[in-house]
């Protein structure tokens, strides 16, 4: 069982999946500042300076003038404007896995399309060649 459970481990898939998730984590922390940090800005100033993180339905009783005052106090809350940061980052990280896989299937296309380089002559059929170019000269 231990061989067994080894042997998957070191399989190439399995360590491509890994790899493929540590990029992904690291791509998804990435597009999230963009979101967070260079998207949600300028729209929320556009829109009369709404900060989209502090947008939340306070469920409780009490008034909280921002989203971190109201998890201080422990209040149950909605928070809709991370939600909508969360859905934004969402069409970015799909739309660039989508761009991903679609110009790696177009390179695994002329890869295939690709036409074999043609044989090269082995060393007797050269030998044969020259002994008949020979010939022909005599």
């Amino acid at each position: 069982m231990l061989k067994e459970f080894k042997a998957f481990l070191i399989k190439g898939n399995m360590i491509d999946m890994a790899v493929g998730i540590i990029i992904g984590a690291a791509f998804s922390t990435v597009i999230k500042s963009l979101v967070t940090d260079v998207i949600m800005p300028p729209i929320g100033h556009m829109m009369g300076g709404v900060d989209f993180t502090d947008l939340f339905y306070n469920l409780g009783e009490g008034t909280y003038t921002s989203l971190a005052a109201a998890k201080e106090a422990g209040a149950p809350t909605i928070n809709y404007g991370v939600f909508i940061n969360n859905c934004i980052t969402l069409v970015i990280v799909g739309f660039a896995v989508f761009m991903l896989v679609k110009s790696v299937q177009k390179m695994q296309k002329k890869a295939e399309e690709a036409p074999a380089a043609p044989a090269k002559p082995s060393e007797e059929v050269l030998l044969l060649t020259e002994i008949r170019d020979a010939l022909k000269k005599a």
